[in-house]
């Protein structure tokens, strides 16, 4: 190649740029994207949302299972009210004077025994009702008299009674006087007895608070109905229905709004690759040759398929996962500190020393991600290098040089994939710990919180839960990063080559040469041409006129800038100085459409597409009939072939068609002469056929072509002995042009180099 290749990878854009140009170029589907975040937002907030309305359902489940604590309670609290210390003692109004203690010492009814617990009664700064149960009937008859409370009488034997009866003893206690110690009380609307409330107080006064469930159960069938009314398990089955259903309708529209967001991203994602491969296909045919000289065949497809489909499953999975792992981390957060935010702040300072170490690695880990997509487009372009030229490989025993090149740039595509995923990969391990370290965090603090009756253990409880919640997208929130960085290295790639500079504008060249009306005069009028990077100009003042129907052959040794020549004519390069004119009009006034539509060229290397022989021969003619084409494989001499063949034109070639090199260059032969052009171009055509099929060829082209004016490039200069005009190329320039006859009597330049194939 008469330029150098592109170095593997320019300096990578920065992370920022490259995403930002992405969603640039993802204009035309905002609307889209914007839905199918807005969808995944909403989606997490429901998801955010619906643990707390989970947690009311499974409370009132709850309460349906246990004991209805709060009646208990209630319940518990109005009957202490009425057997308070201070009221009962004011009920039973005892006699502790000194007239009434010496009259017990003094009862020779009263045994010593019972004394010695009256004397330790006595001893007692605080007595409660409980004391006076521990003393003997006797001393309780001298201590208790008849006396009124509210208008009712109440006998010692009644006080006596009571608490006996408070001590759960079998004991009948008149409704007055329990209506006395226990007037009836109204919890939640119902109504509790007097006696209800004394066998409430018999069955719990030796339960604690400590005393185990089925214990508390077991009391439970024993209560009266109006207390079990209040305080048994109970469901409120319409508010679990209600509930439940608002549960239901959060997790299916949440699940509407992932499916809808999925959808809609996979419609933009697998449009928007669409579009991109569809822009790459414009692209090429804009590029001007130059760019093809200078990259592989191999990092152009690498950037079609490869990085077009790297953006392609970003942007269908990462995308929508990136909004709603962000909406439920912000959510989280949010929760975190209605809940408390002491701990909520906990969590997070304790979560900024894992941010800080991700950050650290994203930075560290793009490079990578940019050198892993350079070098796998460089990798590409050598496996469909050495692949094409397989045969030419085998036969120079090429393969262990191929090996070891492909070893070569696997390796670095190896060492720069295992960088970049290692990098990545330590995110979760990072994620994972922010989240452990939180966790540990939170329950140290929280145990302190708690220790200073700040919150309850609830609390912390349901903290841990957030804090789950609040490191669960972060790891999302990594690998969606990932594959943003994948993604922003792929997309640098996919629009470095979209913004590749194209062959010159045309829109404004209005002239217009029709093919069957041109004349067929070609001028080339002291032509300069010099590639990009080469140090001189490889066309120097190249001037000559071909005339209509005149066969121009360009000859010379490799190097001297005859398929240049060509290709300047084509108009696939630009020239630097002079002009070229047809017909008097220059070909910088004409479009290079109109310029390829008045030529037919074939070239040495041959080219056919998967289809059947008469599509490949009709290639992009419209109205060529049968006749035709068989007018041309005949003129070609492969109308016998054809006829072997079990479908005849209809036969379909593809990888292996088993045609031979000769019968594919006859084919493409066949192709340029069905055109009906005033130019051709042969660029070494006949150089894969034997020598009678070329003579045969030559015959054919010299009647099917008169009229035409041709242009033939050859090396085997026997080819060319009846040209009308060959021009000697030499350094870029003109140095011998003449017919056969005429040079060789000059004994030049083509004369040395005509003798020279017959030479041993």
């Amino acid at each position: 190649m008469h330029n150098k290749m592109a170095k593997a990878g320019a300096p990578a854009k920065s992370f920022k740029e490259a995403i930002k140009r992405l969603f640039h170029e993802l204009e035309w589907y905002r609307k889209l994207v914007f839905l199918a975040i807005i969808l995944a937002i909403f989606g997490s907030i429901l998801s955010i949302l619906a643990p707390n309305r989970l947690s009311k359902l499974t409370d009132e489940i709850s309460k349906g299972l246990v004991v209805n604590q709060e009646n208990l309670t209630a319940v518990t609290t109005e009957i202490g009210k009425n057997v308070s210390e201070e009221k009962i003692l004011e009920i039973m109004n005892p006699s502790l004077d000194e007239v009434s203690i010496a009259k017990i010492m003094t009862n020779s009814n009263i045994s010593t025994e019972d004394k010695e617990k009256f004397q330790n009664f006595l001893q007692k700064e605080e007595k409660n009702s409980s004391d006076f149960l521990n003393l003997p009937k006797e001393i309780l008859s001298e201590l208790f008299t008849t006396t009124s409370y509210n208008g009712v009488t109440i006998s010692k034997e009644d006080k006596v009674a009571f608490l006996q009866a408070l001590n759960g003893e079998d004991v009948q206690v008149s409704s007055d006087v329990l209506g006395v110690f226990l007037p009836s009380i109204t919890v939640e609307g119902v109504e509790i007895s007097s006696e209800d409330e004394l066998a409430f107080l018999s069955l719990f006064k030796d339960i604690d608070e400590n005393a185990s469930a089925s214990t508390l159960y077991q009391k439970m069938d024993e209560l009266p109905e109006s207390i079990r009314f209040l305080v048994e398990p109970f469901m409120d089955i319409d508010k679990i229905k209600s509930i439940a259903l608002l549960l239901l309708g959060m997790y299916v529209c949440s699940a509407l709004f992932t499916y809808i967001q999925a959808v809609c991203m996979t419609n933009v994602a697998n449009k928007f690759a669409r579009d991109l491969r569809s822009r790459i296909s414009r692209k090429i045919n804009l590029l001007p040759l130059k760019y093809f000289d200078k990259h592989y065949t191999g990092d152009t497809l690498s950037r079609v398929t490869n990085d077009v489909d790297t953006i392609h499953q970003t942007m269908n999975q990462s995308l929508g996962s990136l909004a709603s792992s962000i909406t439920l981390f912000l959510g989280s957060i949010l929760m975190m500190f209605v809940t408390n935010w002491i701990l909520a702040l906990t969590a997070i300072v304790s979560s900024l020393i894992g941010f800080a170490g991700m950050l650290f690695v994203l930075r560290k880990s793009q490079k990578y991600f940019v050198q892993k997509q350079v070098e796998l487009g460089n990798l590409n372009g050598h496996i469909e290098e050495i692949y094409s030229g397989l045969n030419v490989v085998k036969v120079y025993n090429g393969r262990k040089e191929a090996d070891e090149k492909f070893d070569v740039y696997n390796k670095k595509v190896c060492t720069s994939s295992y960088k970049s995923q290692f990098l990545s990969g330590l995110m979760m391990p990072m994620m994972n710990f922010i989240g452990n370290f939180g966790y540990v965090m939170v329950c140290i603090v929280g145990a302190l919180l708690t220790m200073n009756h700040v919150i309850s253990f609830g609390v912390i409880v349901a903290f841990i839960s957030y804090v789950r919640l609040f490191t669960s997208p972060l790891s999302q929130i990594a690998q969606a990063m990932t594959s943003l960085q994948s993604t922003a290295a792929a997309s640098e790639r996919v629009f470095e080559f979209i913004d590749e500079e194209e062959m010159s504008d045309e829109s404004s060249l209005k002239t217009v040469l029709q093919k069957d009306k041109v004349k067929g005069d070609i001028r080339f009028d002291h032509v300069v041409f010099q590639y990009d990077d080469a140090l001189k100009p490889t066309i120097q003042d190249f001037t000559a006129t071909a005339k209509h129907g005149q066969k121009v052959a360009i000859v010379g040794p490799t190097g001297a800038g005859k398929t240049t020549m060509v290709n300047l004519l084509m108009k696939f390069y630009d020239i630097n100085g002079g002009d070229i004119l047809i017909d008097d009009i220059s070909t910088k006034k004409i479009t290079r459409a109109n310029v390829h539509d008045l030529f037919t060229m074939v070239l040495q290397d041959t080219w056919l597409f998967e289809g059947t022989i008469k599509e490949n021969i009709i290639y992009n003619r419209k109205n060529v009939s049968d006749e035709q084409i068989e007018k041309v494989l005949k003129a070609v001499g492969l109308d016998h072939y054809i006829k072997t063949l079990p479908d005849g034109l209809d036969t379909v070639l593809g990888e292996n068609d088993g045609l031979s090199a000769g019968e594919k260059q006859l084919l493409t032969i066949a192709r340029g002469m069905i055109s009906n052009t005033p130019f051709l171009i042969l660029d070494e055509a006949t150089s894969n056929v034997d020598t009678r099929t070329e003579k045969l060829v030559s015959s054919a082209m010299d009647r099917l072509m008169k009229g035409k004016t041709s242009f033939i490039i050859a090396h085997r200069l026997s080819t060319i002995k009846n040209a009308d005009l060959i021009l000697v190329m030499k350094d870029g320039n003109i140095i011998e042009q003449g017919n056969h006859e005429e040079l060789m009597k000059k004994k030049g330049f083509y004369a040395d180099l005509y003798n020279s194939q017959f030479e041993m």
